[in-house]
């Protein structure tokens, strides 16, 4: 069905114009689009019907303050208005976000430093520390730097008595390198730091894997020595990213180990055992420095670090292997779901937990599910027309969730959804049992309808019993691992 623009948007004309070329994009879409500010807002209204003719069915929030409208007039057509966030305007009071601490700074600054959800995901004495943290960790590097120019020094490179250039200047590449390599851990605190909590045993084991590819780097140094702090310094970058994976994820799987609230105590045992396994590898590694066929053989002694590098990965397989959560994630909450829509049962705790892929990431897991998708893209990858919308949210006037099948790739099973204002880790555990029961029951019927309404009755009757041999098994169904996305909610508006 063709669709037509409108415009009443008579103050930002520029940002209208820019719609356009993003909507002339779009084929087939069920909708009229109409781009509005909040000072037109009445006349948005008055063009879409809404005073008396239509009324809002839903609208969509994004968490930079945009939103869009989705409004249905008495001939049964369906209507978006995009609105843009301005702060303080007559008419827009409905849309406008919380001020909160550091509201001045830069939301992709904030996003970088702070915690997801700030401040209402930390305690409030959380930003007072980390003030005041900045610059005692920045005073303990300026010391860490002066004191390297030091040892340098002790082993030969320049001297106090003589000239300290030389020593100066191998502090300064040799802090360089360090520095190079702090950068990829200030990117992956800033960039991945909510990923950690969901899947710490993943994380753990890409850790090593990225570790293992910066001692690659320092393995070449002696072959190409005019490289050296190039090499040394792509080394430092990649076991930063290394550790700026290891030390999040390890922490989760520390605080796993303390059910007691013992987590200082597991920590500082954790300590003893690494170092114990420090000194014991020190030294088996400066007995096979120790021994002439490896110290004088370059291919010797690269192959002995290779066959080590091998069996280090295995081991740190095996061990996170044996780990139990007894909290659900969605991939283990995807290996539970799909037990119990097949076989009316839930594997326990272990079983799951061994069943559980480490290394592969949730893009490729099957059937494919893709959250935080606006209505607008639903509908038209889903092909809906306009009269089904309505049949579609009345549908899910239940749920806390939109879910629809992407009908554009019939041969790799793949569902949209969105959550609604409210929603919480149920919700997304709700939205995973319907996705299976439609991947295993997806060609009963040629109604797409009939499908989803079959799937949420199937839903409504059985997730109960799901919950209860969840609890029955051990699981802790208080605490769900799923995270329900914040960068877009669905405020669904009750029908006129």
């Amino acid at each position: 069905m063709p669709f037509s623009l409108q415009f009443n948007y008579p103050i930002f004309s520029i940002s209208c114009s820019h719609q356009l070329t993003l909507y002339n994009t779009i084929k087939n879409q069920p909708f009229k689009f109409l781009c509005t500010s909040p000072q037109s807002e009445e006349a948005a209204k008055d063009s879409s019907g809404e005073n008396g003719k239509g009324h809002v069915i839903l609208v969509e929030k994004y968490r930079n303050g945009t939103s869009k409208r989705y409004i249905i007039d008495n001939d049964s057509e369906i209507k978006m208005f995009l609105e843009e966030h301005v702060p303080g305007t007559i008419g827009s009071q409905h849309l406008e976000i919380p001020v909160t601490e550091l509201s001045w700074l830069p939301k992709v600054i904030k996003d970088f430093v702070l915690p997801a959800g700030f401040p209402d995901t930390v305690t409030d004495d959380y930003l007072d520390y980390m003030l005041l943290q900045f610059p005692t960790n920045v005073t303990g590097w300026i010391c860490h730097t002066l004191v390297t120019s030091s040892l340098l020094k002790a082993v030969g490179v320049g001297s106090f008595s003589g000239t300290s250039a030389a020593a100066s200047a191998a502090a300064i590449r040799w802090v360089s390198k360090d520095g190079i390599g702090a950068v990829g851990r200030f990117f992956i605190g800033g960039r991945f730091g909510n990923l950690f909590d969901d899947d710490p045993k993943q994380w753990r084991m890409y850790a090593d894997f990225i570790g293992s590819a910066g001692s690659i780097f320092d393995l070449c140094t002696p072959l190409y020595p005019s490289y050296f702090l190039p090499l040394a310094s792509l080394g430092n970058l990649a076991k930063a990213v290394a550790r700026g994976l290891k030390d999040p994820s390890f922490r989760v799987i520390q605080n796993h180990f303390a059910i007691t609230g013992n987590l200082g105590d597991v920590a500082a045992k954790e300590e003893v055992w690494e170092v114990a396994a420090e000194l014991v590898g020190l030294a088996l590694g400066i007995l096979a420095l120790d021994t002439p066929g490896i110290s004088k053989s370059y291919p010797t002694l690269a192959l002995t670090w290779l066959s080590v590098r091998i069996l280090h990965l295995w081991f740190r397989y095996q061990s996170l292997s044996v780990l139990q959560f007894n909290t659900i994630n969605l991939k283990r909450a995807r290996i539970l779901v799909n037990s119990h829509v097949l076989h009316h049962t839930v594997p326990g705790i272990d079983e799951c937990n061994r069943m559980e892929s480490i290394l592969l990431w949730q893009r490729f897991l099957r059937p494919r599910i893709i959250f935080e998708v606006s209505l607008e893209d639903m509908l038209d990858r889903g092909k809906y027309k306009s009269m089904q919308i309505k049949q579609l949210l009345n549908l899910y006037k239940e749920e806390k969730y939109f879910l629809v099948v992407n009908q554009q790739k019939p041969r790799d099973f793949e569902v949209f959804v969105s959550f609604k204002e409210g929603a919480t880790s149920l919700s997304v555990l709700r939205s995973v049992w319907q996705t299976y029961w439609l991947y295993q029951n997806w060609g009963w019927s040629d109604n797409i309808f009939d499908r989803l309404e079959q799937s949420l009755v199937e839903l409504k009757h059985k997730f109960p019993d799901l919950l209860q041999q969840l609890i029955e098994a051990g699981w802790n169904t208080n605490n769900l691992s799923l995270k329900v996305p914040k960068e877009m909610s669905i405020e669904e508006l009750p029908a006129l």
